[in-house]
């Protein structure tokens, strides 16, 4: 609508323009070289206005023509940019397709195309790596990392690319070059740090970690905790006792918790005779995470104390965590070394539940000092081959003996916990000394069916009786092996064992009743039970066995009414 009134204003305001005119003519004469030219005032305006427009043709033209060239050659260049990078994104959606034949194709096309674009560069990379070609991909990011827009990206090709061939010396290089030339790159600072731990370089690796700091690429916690464990790796690796002093000593203050950090300590402080100081240094950490290193450490903080002393010690340090099975252990070990059997034994008694190895092994241990029954020694012992892992420190699947600062796996660092290994996976089963008679007989057993399995085919129906044989030997030998007293016959004594034992007793009971047996006797086929096939580098059988019989022609067929039907 505001369109239409302005048009409308516009044209009023020409018209009454040109009535204006016509209501005041004039004459207007202009003489040039020997010519008069005479004429209206309104005729000149409309004369010099015609000669404007065309002079803005004539002028519009004459620039298109010359400038057509130029329109052209722009007109080609987008052209060809365009399906430059259509054929990119072509390439790396075939590369995250799998597609190697079309990544191949597409990479040649964005070469052809864009040469000099940032991308193709990243596509032929790509393309390489997927294809395998090692060299290929190194060349074109070594190209990408001698310009300034790809350089951090083809740096990181070569990271990856050096890690792939299990360069460290090469991936160390890159990703220091990297960090020279943008600190805040979180994975060439974190490459960084873990080369230098992997190298003991801890001078080193404190200042990468500052630089991490700095650069804000982790928080003020994690920094403290990394310090810690960075400083009491060169206080264990250092020659000089006063400077690895201080650095404990810093590193128990950045982190309480660290157990290595706090046993190394207390050693140092114990040493020069700081007691309390040591003391409670191993009790803040115990607090936090109980360990049977600080448990030993705190026991043995004054040399010259008796066996009963360091017992008093570990019960003491034991009531800070009560609930911990470390605590119970530590208490057992200190008793046992005391010879306090009633105490050892009222401490692991709590545990007899679910017996791991270590517990095993402390009962084996008690029981031969205590009563010298070396019968369940043994039967301790054995039962700690079968027992539950006791924690230990694990890091990405590697289970250590000691304490390392750093995974030898993935050199990540604080990377080792104190856990049981696996501890995500099922438990395996404990299996009774009762129970290995029954595991036993099918065992024996066994050999008859491989016996019966081995000899030579003489008909199927001699085969398969053979192998029925064989089978319900087998299972009668199973069901003649008598169960354990306490778990089928409920009128039989109790057996002292373990309580697990019993409530794994009485649920197999349990589902024998409730569960119908499955009916007994050979079955239908014997090649179904134990296949008849030979191994992949078994000749054959013998030249010398007997053939096989040939097969009998049919009879003749008798003629009978029937055959008029047919």
């Amino acid at each position: 609508m505001m369109r239409v009134v302005i048009f409308l204003a516009a044209v009023a305001v020409l018209a009454l323009g040109v009535a204006w005119l016509a209501d005041r003519p004039g004459d207007v004469a202009i003489t040039w070289l020997g010519y008069r030219i005479e004429t209206s005032v309104m005729v000149l305006i409309f004369a010099v206005a015609t000669l404007t427009i065309v002079a803005i043709l004539l002028w519009s033209l004459a620039r298109a023509l010359f400038g057509t060239p130029r329109r052209v050659t722009t007109y080609l260049r987008e052209r060809r940019a365009v399906r430059g990078h259509l054929a990119i994104t072509r390439g790396l959606v075939a590369i995250g397709a799998g597609d190697m034949r079309a990544a191949r194709r597409f990479a040649g096309e964005a070469r052809r195309l864009a040469p000099d674009e940032p991308l193709t560069l990243l596509l032929s990379a790509q393309t390489a790596q997927l294809a395998g070609n090692r060299s290929g991909a190194e060349l074109t990011f070594r190209r990408m990392a001698e310009r300034d827009d790809t350089k951090l990206l083809g740096l990181h090709g070569l990271f990856v690319e050096a890690q792939r061939a299990n360069d460290a010396g090469a991936a160390r290089a890159v990703a220091e070059e990297a960090v020279r030339a943008d600190p805040s790159l979180a994975w060439a600072a974190q490459a960084v740090l873990e080369s230098r731990c992997a190298e003991g370089d801890w001078i080193g690796a404190l200042a990468a970690l500052d630089s991490n700091i700095k650069s804000g690429l982790i928080d003020k916690p994690a920094w403290r905790r990394q310090r810690a464990v960075l400083l009491t790796a060169r206080a264990l690796a250092g020659e000089s006792r006063e400077e690895a002093r201080a650095d404990v000593l810093e590193a128990v203050k950045l982190s309480p918790s660290l157990v290595p950090a706090a046993v190394l300590a207390g050693r140092l402080l114990a040493e020069t005779g700081e007691m309390r100081r040591a003391g409670r240094f191993i009790e803040a950490a115990w607090r936090a995470n109980p360990h049977p290193d600080l448990a030993q450490t705190y026991a043995h903080l004054r040399g010259g104390d008796s066996a009963r002393d360091r017992l008093a010690r570990v019960q003491a340090l034991a009531k800070l965590r009560p609930e911990d099975p470390e605590s119970a252990l530590a208490v057992a070990r200190a008793a046992l070394e005391a010879q306090e059997f009633a105490i050892a034994r009222a401490t692991l008694s709590s545990l007899l539940a679910a017996p791991t190895q270590r517990v095993a092994e402390l009962m084996a241990e008690l029981e031969q000092a205590d009563t010298g029954d070396i019968g369940r020694a043994r039967e301790w012992l054995a039962r700690a081959l079968v027992a539950a892992r006791d924690p230990a420190w694990t890091a990405d699947g590697f289970v250590s003996d000691k304490w390392l600062p750093a995974s030898p796996v993935t050199g990540r660092l604080d990377a080792f916990e104190w856990r049981v290994p696996l501890s995500d996976l099922n438990p395996p089963r404990v299996i009774e000394q009762s129970e290995m008679a029954a595991v036993a007989a099918p065992v024996a057993a066994a050999p008859a069916v491989h016996e019966a399995a081995s000899t030579p085919p003489e008909s199927r129906a001699a085969s398969e009786a053979r192998v029925a044989a064989a089978v319900s030997e087998m299972r009668a030998a199973s069901e003649a092996v008598p169960l354990p007293p306490h778990a089928g016959d409920e009128d039989a004594p109790e057996v002292d064992g373990p309580a697990p034992a019993r409530v794994a007793a009485k649920d197999r009971e349990s589902r024998a009743k409730d569960s119908p047996r499955e009916p007994r006797g050979p079955r239908a086929r014997a090649d179904q039970i134990i296949p008849l096939v030979h191994a992949p580098d078994d000749p054959g059988p013998e030249d010398d066995l007997p053939a096989d019989p040939a097969p009998e022609p049919p009879a003749p067929e008798r003629w009978t009414w029937r055959h008029l039907f047919r």
